[in-house]
C-alpha cells in the first residue's frame, strides 16, 4: 500500500509504503528513503539503521525532512 502524505497547502512532501508484514518504508517527495518501520521489532529506524523511535514514527521523518528545505 502506498501513502501519500502533503503539508499543509497540499503539496506532496513524501510517501510511506507498506508492505504485507506490515514494514513501513519513508521516501522524501524525490523518493530517497527517509527511514523505515519494522513491525515485527516494533522500532523505526533512520537512513543510516538507528533506531530513532520505538512505534510507528516513519510519518514524523517525511515531516522532519520537509522542514528542514
Amino acid at each position: 500500500m502506498l501513502e501519500t502524505i502533503k503539508d499543509r497547502n497540499q503539496r506532496v512532501i513524501g510517501t510511506i509504503e507498506t508492505d504485507s508484514q506490515g514494514n513501513k518504508t519513508a521516501k522524501d517527495e524525490g523518493g530517497r528513503v527517509l527511514g523505515t518501520y519494522d513491525a515485527s521489532q516494533k522500532v523505526t529506524r533512520d537512513w543510516t539503521g538507528w533506531v530513532v523511535a520505538e512505534g510507528d514514527a516513519v510519518v514524523g521523518l517525511i515531516y522532519e525532512a520537509a522542514s528542514g528545505r
